[in-house]
């Protein structure tokens, strides 16, 4: 390791210009120029700050600011009392392209972060802060229910606000219910490939899902009210709008059929609509034709962002919502109250549309673009967040997402989804995701890469020895 010895004056010092801007600067650029010039090298150490402050004439704090400058552009790093050196260049690892998480796409024209400075400078303007920061009773306040009658609106018209409690994601309040209206060993009636959250709350809590046969309309009904009468279900479990993760929209007729069924069989069904609002002209909810039979959820984390943690559930009966809150109270008291209120001020102000119509408006050029590059295997709807690719038959769908990881890119087998046996799945798929990446020109190349990669056959497996 070199050493720069402390009363020579380093090659690299600069000639401090009265007109070149601040002083600190000056010093941090020839530092900068020094290390991509070679003049300075990995490791090597600089004079202590004293020091370099005698030799070029200024004071102690502009060579500490230039440091401090340096270190911040990853030029330096400071080793304690041994000084301070060239720091070893930065080597960046191409991250991996993560096309397995379902998030929205970040949409064109939004900051994020003057979004969130408005958003909280309106909620502080208008509430208690110290209230901001304190327990909450579960369900959330009425201005934050008002607010997911006005968020549910469009999918039921007008609804009362006390219909409607206020959950911390869909997850929490998938849990909840089934806690609320379960017990150990019943049945959940689900389709065969379906949500994982589900399966992993049921199997946690000690219930057992039965998978449904479904068709490209999703469930299907004869084979539900025979699953009905056979093993006497406490729920069934559906996400009919852009279903995750087979990307189908179960048409209204299905609907119909299905809510009957459930009147007649008196069950209850979960309704999962996360995607609704994402959806070009999506059929009415399941729950408008069986009010007294369906809890709807709608939850934030796919339209908006999943940082809100906000997710709202239309539950009609007063002793189930009051069951459900216990339920809810046994893992997760409250909604955090900042981020609740933050929810309801974009929602009420107008922000949350706003950021919903640019989120489905990139959604669907996204789409678009995995249409013409998937060519002939693209299968999706054209909106929401994911596409369900059906694989060639010498591609199994764990080999895929295996190989794909090795060109590094994340993608989610169809075993993923499996509402039985997670090492089975009722079809050979991947899921998709299209909005977790935010630079369109990354998604693009990783979704040529996956094509190249279904347009030639897997490898022959082979074991390394070390």
């Amino acid at each position: 390791m070199k050493t720069m010895q402390e009363d020579s004056s380093p090659p690299w010092l600069p000639q401090l210009a009265r007109q070149g801007g601040p002083r600190f600067l000056q010093i941090a650029d020839a530092l900068q120029a020094a290390v991509a010039g070679g003049a300075l090298q990995p490791g090597e150490r600089l004079p202590p700050q004293r020091h370099l402050a005698a030799q070029l004439g200024v004071d102690l704090t502009t060579v500490t600011r230039a440091y401090d400058e340096a270190r911040r552009r990853h030029l330096l790093e400071g080793r304690g009392a041994r000084g301070t050196y060239v720091a070893a260049p930065k080597v960046e690892l191409a991250p991996i392209l993560d096309l397995s998480m379902n998030t929205p796409p970040p949409p064109d024209g939004v900051d994020f972060g003057d979004l969130l400075r408005q958003g909280l400078a309106q909620v502080l303007m208008r509430a208690d802060a110290p209230l901001l920061m304190t327990y909450h009773l579960g369900g959330g306040s009425d201005a934050d229910r008002q607010a997911g009658a006005h968020w549910l609106a469009p999918m039921f018209g007008p609804l009362e606000a006390a219909q409607v409690l206020v959950c911390p994601g869909a997850q929490a309040a998938i849990a909840a219910l089934i806690l609320a209206l379960t017990e150990p060993g019943d049945v959940i009636l689900a389709e065969p490939a379906s949500y994982p959250g589900l399966r992993t709350a049921a199997t946690q809590f000690g219930r057992r899902i039965v998978a449904v046969d479904a068709d490209h309309h999703g469930m299907l009904p004869q084979p539900l009210e025979q699953a009905c009468r056979a093993h006497q279900p406490k729920l069934v479990y559906l996400n009919p709008t852009l279903q995750n993760p087979t990307a189908i929209t179960m048409p209204e007729p299905r609907r119909q059929e299905i809510a009957r069924i459930a009147q007649r069989c008196q069950v209850r069904i979960v309704e999962d609509d996360p995607y609704w609002l994402l959806a070009e002209a999506p059929p009415p909810p399941i729950a408008t034709w069986a009010p007294a039979q369906v809890i709807y959820i709608s939850t934030l984390s796919k339209c908006l962002t999943p940082g809100l943690r906000v997710a709202f559930v239309r539950i009609p009966d007063p002793q189930e919502r009051e069951r459900f809150l216990v339920a809810l109270r046994s893992f997760a008291l409250m909604v955090a109250p900042l981020t609740a209120a933050l929810a309801t001020q974009w929602i009420l102000d107008g922000s949350a549309q706003g950021l919903m119509a640019g989120v489905r408006q990139e959604a669907r050029l996204r789409h678009r673009m995995a249409r013409d590059v998937l060519a002939g295997r693209y299968s999706g709807a054209g909106d929401g967040l994911h596409v369900w690719l059906e694989l060639p038959g010498y591609w199994s769908s764990a080999q895929l997402a295996q190989a794909a990881g090795r060109e590094g890119i994340a993608v989610t087998p169809a075993q993923a989804f499996a509402t039985g046996d997670p090492g089975r799945a009722s079809v050979n798929a991947i899921r998709i995701s299209l909005g977790s990446t935010q630079d369109r020109g990354r998604l693009k190349a990783g979704l040529q890469r996956l094509s190249d990669l279904l347009a030639r056959r897997p490898e022959p497996f082979s074991l390394a020895v070390v």
